[in-house]
């Protein structure tokens, strides 16, 4: 299994931290509730967090993904200053990666 989280870089640190955090939680939570899967991610279950610059490309991508049929959960900050703005994108976990990596191939990891 892959659990993809994409966040914006242009958040300061710890909104940053806390948008990847709630994005990986809620989607491998609603992972978890899809009738054939198991209680929880796999042990072996590899996570990968990648980076746009802001939320105008985060846009992009989550269109890009949902005409690819990848699952995903939007991550918006409904407080001030963000307004309900896009702040990442949780992907539900896969085990296969081959219409996520048309997407995502050239996204950077977060660093």
């Amino acid at each position: 299994m892959t659990h993809y989280v994409v966040v914006r870089r242009d958040l300061p640190l710890g909104v940053l931290a806390a948008q990847v955090t709630h994005a990986a939680g809620a989607s491998a939570a609603r992972w978890g509730f899809q009738s054939d899967a198991p209680r929880g991610l796999p042990e072996d279950t590899h996570a990968v967090v990648l980076s746009v610059p802001g939320e105008p490309e985060l846009h992009v991508i989550a269109a890009a993904l949902r005409a690819a049929g990848v699952r995903l959960l939007e991550v918006r900050e409904p407080d001030p200053p963000w307004d309900g703005a896009l702040m990442a994108l949780g992907l539900l976990p896969v085990r296969d990666r081959s219409s996520i990596r048309q997407v995502l191939s050239r996204l950077p990891l977060l660093r």
